[in-house]
């Protein structure tokens, strides 16, 4: 029977170990549009001149397809001329950035696209069009309102994932509205042997194997920090570097001091993985204790495991842990702001999850308040 079968989210969430002690306190998050705000930064300046026009956009109540869909509207250009580097929360003031592949002198078509929900703040030229994780970072300034619990927890328990990471689960958004998406893997894909993806258009198949991917990695960081050792190196693990992903091994000396120091502080990270076919003769595969781990952790994932190989997806790392940059924070009269930086690719509600529950995570995602901790955490 599939593991969403009663209650998807709730299910699903209830199952993932935390680090700390499950949060007492409770709070609601996204009252409004602007108690959830997120600036993209991008890895890169654009040059000034070229024939893409990127735009920074801040949306409101907008996701960023239909951002997107009213560019291509006002312009007359083709899907495929649009790009942007992530996608971003619909209930959320947000801003982002788009590469348009637009002529020059036709920029006055976008006044058009401008109302309450969408205005262009700058735009700039640029010889490249901005693809999916070209950006380096996201900045979040989150308001969780009529805040119930212990204030001196709440900041207890934001000094130690500062101090000692955050799980890098992917957040719900990964799986799709009620999490259709892996219930389509389940049941749709493993269920009939995969002949019912042949239908499906690539963007419909993106959406599988990334919610299958993530269900896949969320049990084996699941596993790692059950067992305590999610921020410590095992024998075989592969690390990867904080901020750029980049992946490497430990050297001919082995594991030593200067790595241990640079993991205390969050220099470097353990990384868990992404199912699909290794390229020939990669090295970045774990081995040993720490592949024996994920093999038993993963051991009722087998099918998903198989069927994206089969699909041709390449494997991948992802770190098990996201460092918390910037964190500040301040108390209101019913409340508390946070702002923190977050590198691409992770998930603010995986800090949440940890820290309070949400009317817009917890309420709907955990079934049961006492799901598993962490067996070293401080």
């Amino acid at each position: 029977m599939s593991e969403l079968s009663a209650g998807p989210q709730a299910r699903y969430w209830s199952k993932l170990a935390r680090l700390l002690e499950p949060p007492a306190g409770t709070a609601r998050l996204k009252a409004t549009t602007e108690d959830f705000q997120v600036t993209e930064e991008l890895g890169f300046a654009p040059s000034g001149a070229g024939e893409h026009l990127c735009i920074e956009v801040e949306k409101t109540d907008l996701t960023t397809t239909q951002a997107a869909s009213r560019l291509t509207g006002v312009t007359g250009l083709r899907r495929t001329d649009v790009g942007y580097a992530g996608m971003k929360d619909r209930r959320a003031r947000t801003r982002q950035w788009f590469s348009l592949r637009l002529p020059a002198g036709e920029e006055t078509r976008l006044q058009s696209a401008e109302d309450e929900k969408l205005r262009i703040l700058q735009s700039r030229r640029n010889h490249r069009k901005i693809r999916i994780g070209s950006h380096r970072a996201n900045r979040f300034v989150i308001t969780l309102r009529d805040f119930r619990g212990g204030r001196d927890d709440m900041e207890h328990r934001l000094r130690k994932l500062a101090r000692m990471g955050v799980p890098n689960y992917f957040g719900p958004q990964r799986f799709g509205r009620q999490f259709g998406n892996l219930e389509s893997v389940e049941r749709r894909i493993l269920a009939q042997g995969g002949d019912d993806a042949a239908g499906m258009s690539g963007n419909e198949r993106s959406l599988l194997y990334s919610a299958a991917r993530a269900a896949v990695f969320n049990q084996a960081l699941s596993e790692r920090l059950d067992r305590g050792d999610w921020n410590r190196y095992v024998s075989g693990d592969v690390l990867s570097l904080d901020g750029s992903g980049r992946l490497f091994l430990p050297g001919e000396e082995g594991w030593d001091d200067e790595l241990q120091n640079r993991l205390d502080a969050l220099d470097i990270h353990i990384t868990g993985p992404l199912p699909g076919s290794a390229p020939a003769q990669s090295k970045y595969e774990t081995r040993g204790q720490a592949a024996d781990i994920e093999i038993a952790a993963l051991r009722q994932k087998t099918a998903i495991i198989d069927w994206l190989k089969r699909e041709g997806l390449q494997a991948g790392r992802r770190p098990l842990r996201f460092a918390l940059r910037d964190l500040d924070w301040n108390w209101t009269d019913s409340g508390l702001i946070l702002r923190f930086m977050l590198a691409r690719g992770c998930y603010a509600t995986s800090l949440l999850r940890e820290l309070c529950i949400t009317d817009g995570i917890e309420q709907e995602t955990e079934l049961d308040s006492r799901s598993q901790r962490c067996k070293n955490a401080p």
